[in-house]
């Protein structure tokens, strides 16, 4: 019998599980403030569903066996945009949406078999508004989100943008057939890739130039205005990063602008969003998302309402990187119920009653115990806040 859980899955203990979940109450409190209702998307699609168009690889995606083509969800945003789309289409919009849940991806280990990865994701998808202003909203809800949970200078947090626009626009100064391989070079962080590109030098130069590209965004966007000429999209995202800037700075972050940059899965089409922070051994990415109005469209009729932007946290990297004490509100140990004797038993649980219906977590101590400082070294093993000892 196999004593170890299966590779890419994780036995956690009391005290995280509690610690998910103050971090997911934490978020979700912010959530609300924001006028985002809940939902609760289903663990499980149709494959083609969770494929996102082709933003997401098949071979990311867990597959079930069942007579439809069906797999469990690699994230959160397709589930949610199909049944924004469907269920809730009679809904004015903007929706104003969040939920948190286990994903599942699959990849490749070292022996050549599927590996399965599942991660508890917490995040919001604003669908229905197609405006700057949504994208401002977003990166502001990102930072107060990641402000109330503690995030910040302690933690070198860096809020990284980038633009699928931006990209594209780059790309079209070369030749069609290049585009990709340039692209892929670019978001894969890959120089050498680049010098093997059959371009003139001029554009190898001006490509390596991009790799290097990140920043504070005002020079950044000067530089890009420079290549790009006038250019709206770079209108827009210079008013978007001017008016999140004070927001960012207040929160202690730091916005960073990176033209090459784009998110794991390609589901994105315009902004695009990573918050970083610095771990114990390198860099955290602990949110991501971004802007992805053709995935809507897939599910949507109406043309004016193919418009979405969200992001997700990574719960697990949260726990492991906060402070405990930073995610300890309202955690304090159970009271220990504890009693001298068999007699007291039944005295002992009107006590345990009585506590519960204060509202206070207790625990019963099973077995009798001589003293009462013996109750309170109990306590301490278990992590108990107090004892409520029960003598004749």
């Amino acid at each position: 019998m196999a004593l170890q859980p299966a590779a890419g899955a994780r036995d956690l203990n009391p005290r995280e599980v509690e610690r998910n979940r103050l971090i997911r109450t934490t978020l979700a409190e912010e959530y609300r403030l924001w006028g985002y209702q809940e939902v609760d998307p289903p663990s499980f699609e149709r494959v083609d569903t969770l494929a996102a168009g082709g933003g997401i690889d098949g071979r990311e995606l867990v597959l079930l066996a069942s007579e439809d083509r069906l797999g469990l969800r690699p994230e959160l945003t397709a589930s949610i945009a199909r049944a924004a789309c469907t269920r809730m289409a009679e809904r004015p919009r903007p929706l104003r949406l969040w939920a948190d849940g286990v994903t599942f991806r699959a990849s490749t280990g070292d022996s050549g078999h599927q590996r399965i990865q599942e991660q508890l994701q917490s995040g919001v998808e604003l669908l229905g508004d197609a405006s700057t202003a949504a994208d401002v909203e977003l990166m502001c809800l990102l930072l107060a989100a990641a402000g109330r949970l503690g995030l910040g200078a302690d933690q070198h947090a860096q809020l990284l943008v980038g633009h699928h626009g931006l990209l594209t626009a780059l790309l079209e100064q070369l030749p069609a057939d290049h585009r990709h391989a340039a692209r892929s070079a670019l978001t894969g962080f890959n120089p050498l890739a680049l010098e093997a590109l059959p371009v003139s030098e001029v554009l190898r130069r001006r490509l390596q130039a991009v790799l290097r590209l990140r920043g504070e965004p005002g020079p950044v966007l000067a530089s890009l205005a420079q290549w790009l000429g006038p250019l709206p999209l770079l209108e827009d995202l210079a008013s978007v990063l001017a008016t999140v800037a004070p927001v960012a700075e207040n929160h202690g972050v730091q916005l960073r602008l990176d033209p090459s940059f784009q998110p794991h899965f390609a589901l994105y089409d315009g902004l695009v969003l990573k918050l970083v922070c610095h771990g114990g051994t390198g860099p955290v990415e602990v949110a991501s998302g971004g802007r992805y109005d053709a995935l809507v469209g897939r599910f949507s009729g109406a043309a004016s309402e193919a418009a979405g932007v969200g992001f997700g946290f990574d719960v697990g990297a949260l726990r492991d990187l906060l402070p405990e004490q930073t995610v300890q509100r309202g955690s304090a140990g159970p009271v220990l119920v504890a009693y001298a004797s068999g007699q007291q038993l039944a005295a002992a649980l009107q006590v345990l009653a009585a506590l519960h219906g204060q509202g206070t977590a207790a625990e019963l101590h099973g077995q009798p115990l001589e003293t009462e400082d013996e109750a309170g070294r109990v306590a301490h093993q278990r992590g108990c806040c107090r004892v409520q000892w029960v003598a004749a």
